[in-house]
């Protein structure tokens, strides 16, 4: 699933060809993804011109002068592709302004679209009970002692909940808890204030290096231009079971909750 970089690496793509510009037609090939798509999306749409683009947790926002934003998910393997030369079977949406075609494919249909009015956007159903953004000012070793506090699920699980921090997933939890040398299924409330800062400072490092890969490209995804993220090539721990880490330890993978962690059980206490 496309994570946190994945969604900012798309909203960064993206912004250069809309912002500003004025859209001048809605296409729908289908009446849903994971859920239908919004009553009269392309008649709000139309003629509207985008004035802002954004993400919150995994999700993509991109604004209009409307008092409208369009709040897109880009589920299991959605993607946007900037001026297709051909629009695909799996491109259910597109929008066209007078430069360009932008096309929302989603072969597994597990996105979603939504239109709510700007000033609506932070009461959002999905939105409300998010956790800080984890590169904002809000993130902080300070806010995660509170929300940790006497918790004795493990951290990694407790990074998970997008009620605890917004938008991570599970490689750059994984990545982070490794860079930081904390086991993931280590008790919440049992890691010190000056482990968490390390474990903060770790979660940003993870995220930004990341989004300036262009992210990590994982079965279908590839950023708007149709360029495969590479940061997997910067894995340190994710998807390495059996090799060697760098402290003399073997990587290994557990299943947890359905979701593979990877750790070095020799460096990562």
């Amino acid at each position: 699933m496309p994570e946190l970089p994945e969604v900012e690496t798309t909203v960064r793509g993206l912004e250069p060809v809309l912002k500003g510009e004025t859209i001048q037609r809605v296409t729908l090939h289908r009446g849903d993804l994971r859920r239908p798509f919004p009553e009269g999306l392309g008649q709000r749409l139309t003629g509207a011109t985008v004035t802002g683009m954004g993400r919150r947790a995994k999700y993509g926002l991109i604004e209009t002068n409307r008092g409208d934003t369009l709040i897109f998910h880009l589920g299991m393997s959605g993607r946007w592709r900037i001026d297709p030369g051909e629009i695909g079977k799996h491109d259910h949406m597109v929008l066209e302004t007078q430069q360009h075609r932008l096309a929302l494919n989603d072969p597994r249909r597990f996105g979603s679209v939504d239109l709510v009015p700007t000033a609506e956007v932070s009461a959002w159903a999905p939105f409300v009970a998010l956790g800080p953004e984890p590169l904002g000012p809000d993130f902080n070793a300070a806010h995660l002692a509170r929300v940790f506090k006497d918790r004795i699920a493990p951290v990694k699980a407790l990074l998970l909940d997008q009620r605890v921090v917004a938008g991570l997933g599970n490689i750059y939890v994984c990545e982070a808890l490794y860079i930081a040398r904390i086991a993931p299924t280590r008790e919440g409330g049992s890691i010190s204030k000056a482990r968490l800062e390390k474990l903060v400072a770790a979660i940003r490092d993870v995220l930004e290096s990341a989004i300036r890969a262009g992210g990590s490209t994982i079965r279908d995804y590839a950023r708007p231009d149709g360029e495969l993220g590479y940061f997997a090539k910067e894995w340190r721990v994710y998807g390495r079971e059996g090799e060697p880490c760098g402290c003399g330890g073997l990587v290994e993978r557990r299943i947890d909750s359905g979701r593979s962690t990877f750790w070095c059980p020799a460096c990562q206490k």
